[in-house]
């Protein structure tokens, strides 16, 4: 049926995959120094000195810049580690040391601390493939971090880090969809 929300959401990811990966190289470059300059921005004025981050991946907002500052900085930088069950484990690390993980993803290389150390944390980013303008996030299809976020008692500041033609009038969502507090884009930090 085409009005099931999952299939409306595969289509809108497979567009929006495509854009990303037609951006040119002075698009992403000009993008990366306005996340940078965004996602510092957000650090600073939130006082957050324990954060969660992604690595990115080639066609994804470039966390890389921030993750330097953040490191240089004293910010204890938590990274996901995708299991085969479904849940998220984590690492701390300097944003550089990288492996393959679960389905081609750079994940970061140190000591499991297990899904509960997020708990822990002051602010949460999150990749997404879109956001809308009620803070519905749509991910890209596996559940990752709708499960954590899900399962989290006190959650913190949740942002997901988007281009800024990502930032939609509204996403289909499902039950599971756990929404986010803002985005960062490469002009702006929105929140919800």
């Amino acid at each position: 049926m085409v009005t099931d929300p999952s299939n409306i959401k595969r289509a809108l990811r497979a567009e929006l995959r495509e854009r990303r990966r037609t951006r040119t190289s002075v698009e992403r470059a000009s993008a990366t120094e306005g996340f940078t300059r965004n996602l510092q921005k957000l650090v600073t004025d939130s006082g957050a000195s324990f954060i969660s981050c992604y690595l990115s991946a080639t066609h994804e907002p470039n966390t890389r810049e921030f993750l330097n500052w953040a490191q240089a900085n004293g910010i204890r930088t938590l990274f996901p580690i995708a299991r085969e069950d479904g849940l998220l484990d984590w690492t701390q690390g300097d944003g550089e040391s990288e492996a393959e993980g679960l389905f081609g993803m750079p994940e970061p290389v140190g000591e499991i601390l297990g899904p509960m150390i997020i708990n822990d944390v002051d602010l949460i980013i999150v990749p997404a493939a879109a956001v809308d303008a009620s803070g519905v996030r749509l991910g890209w299809g596996r559940g990752y971090f709708d499960k954590t976020l899900g399962s989290m008692q006190k959650c913190p500041p949740v942002y997901a880090l988007i281009f800024d033609d990502e930032l939609l009038e509204s996403v289909p969502r499902e039950i599971h969809d756990q929404p986010v507090d803002g985005v960062v884009t490469p002009t702006q930090i929105h929140t919800f």
